[in-house]
């Protein structure tokens, strides 16, 4: 009784999760739906609206919108170790543009900013 209690038990497990497509799970958090290519290429634009924000002279909460922008969609790059050292690296200019718009040191900002899409343009060589 205790085998075919554990043997339906696994037949049915098996079948429950057969019945899944674990591809049409996977976008599902709104990652792995795009190569590392179009990830970078989303985080350039996101760079480049935050560039054209300070320049206009936008108020912080539109700069800082673009800017999370392009910190969340560098997170849809995923190639290997090598690629995700560098974007690390590329990040690390994306917080400290971050934190120079808090401090309103826009040009400081607008600095950082060109220093991580020159660093993300590089990705694209890496892949």
């Amino acid at each position: 009784m205790k085998l075919l209690k554990s043997a339906i038990i696994a037949i049915s497990l098996a079948l429950t999760l057969g019945s899944f497509s674990t591809a049409a799970v996977a976008c599902e958090d709104g990652r792995t739906c795009v190569g590392p290519l179009e990830g970078i290429n989303m985080v350039l634009g996101h760079l480049a609206e935050a560039m054209k924000a300070i320049e206009a002279g936008a108020d912080k909460e539109a700069i800082l919108a673009h800017i999370k922008g392009a910190k969340d969609s560098s997170k849809e790059i995923n190639a290997n170790d090598r690629v995700d050292r560098e974007r690390g690296r590329a990040n690390g200019y994306i917080k400290k543009a971050r934190n120079a718009v808090r401090k309103d040191a826009m040009q400081m900002a607008e600095d950082h900013l060109k220093e991580a899409e020159k660093r993300f343009d590089n990705l694209k060589k890496l892949l």
